[in-house]
This record gives C-alpha cells, structure tokens and sequence, in this order.
C-alpha cells in the first residue's frame, strides 16, 4: 500500500473515531426505520403509555405508570442503567402520582438512549425511535430530556427518572429482588438496532 491509500486508511480510522467522541445524532441524520414512521398517528381511540409499553416489552405490570417502579420489586430486575428492552420509568415531574413509561429501543452511547412510547405530549400518539438524553450531573439516569419529535428540538424540561425495569430473562437467576438491567453499551459509537419483543 503507497503513502496515499495509507494517509487514506488513516484518514477514515480518525472520521470514523471522532463519530464516537461526538454528542448526540441529530434526529434528521438518523436512518429511517423500515415500515414504521417516526410518530404514528392513531386512527381509533388514543394510546396511553401503560398499555402500549405492556404490548411492547417484556414487563407485563398492569397500573398507572408511577405505581409500575414499586411493583416490578421482587419480580423484575430494576436499575439505574438503561439496557435494549428495558422500560425507562419517569417519574414525579407533576406530583407524585404523574408517571411516563419508555421502552428502551437502541443503545446510543453513555449518555443518549432512543425510545418507543406513547402518548409523550398528550395527544395519544406513539413515538419511535425518540432520542433520550441523560443531563444527570453524575452521569446516572437520574434526570433526562427528551427530543421533541414535532418541533425537531430538545424539550426544555429536565425529567426525573426512577429507574430501568428490565425482563425476567435479565435477571440473575442466583439473585433474588433488584439488579440492573444492565449497562449503557457502545458499539463502536453507532447505534445498535435491538428487537424489543417477540410480539413487536
């Protein structure tokens, strides 16, 4: 190989390194996902989290949202890291009996998640893919914001998380009660396209 092709080769190892230091993927860039849009208007009656996430993961909990974190305890693993197919719990952001559901879709990087959910903004509408940014001080989960599909710009306000529910399969099967669903992954700084369910 001359001294081109190598500065060539060099060239693209140091591209393809700086797409892992970058921030979060403008939502424009992203690919689109075959045969689903990026909101999916419902035709019949509205969709509210609870059943949707139900329907699209593998925790079957039934109750508000802000009861499904203390419920999970004991039958589900719960932690603080998000893992593909976990269910993002929001919580405590209008009073303590307001709560928000996610599935976790893709693994971004340590900060960023993308997620499937409904009704985000009160209209009954599913979102996929949506964009889930980690503003915690600590790195933790602790607070999140949330990319506003329809203004094509990050909401403003900073959500409290709970926690990530993760599925019986995840669990430890030598460990009784809470363990973490499991770690942020990178995959060479690309996104990672995961399967939520078999029924999805």
């Amino acid at each position: 190989m001359g001294i081109i092709g190598k500065f060539a080769c060099a060239a693209l190892a140091a591209t393809a390194l700086a797409g892992c230091a970058s921030g979060p993927i403008g939502y424009n860039e992203m690919p689109r996902e075959h045969g689903r849009s990026t909101v999916e208007n419902t035709v019949q009656k509205p969709v509210q989290c609870v059943p949707y996430v139900r329907a699209h993961s593998d925790i079957k909990i039934y109750g508000d949202a802000y009861t499904w974190w203390d419920q999970a305890a004991g039958r589900y693993p719960r932690g603080p890291a998000p893992a593909a197919g976990s269910v993002m719990v929001l919580h405590d952001y209008a009073g303590p009996e307001r709560g928000h559901l996610a599935v976790v879709r893709t693994l971004v990087n340590t900060r960023e998640i993308r997620v499937d959910h409904a009704n985000w903004l009160d209209d009954g509408s599913i979102y996929v893919n949506d964009p889930v940014l980690d503003v915690s001080a600590g790195n933790d989960w602790s607070a999140v914001r949330v990319f506003n599909i329809k203004t094509g710009a990050w909401g403003g306000k900073v959500y409290p998380v709970q926690g990530f529910i993760g599925s019986r399969r995840d669990a430890n099967p030598d460990q009784d009660g809470d363990s973490p669903p499991g770690p942020v992954a990178q995959n060479g700084g690309g996104m990672t396209a995961v399967s939520l369910a078999a029924d999805e």
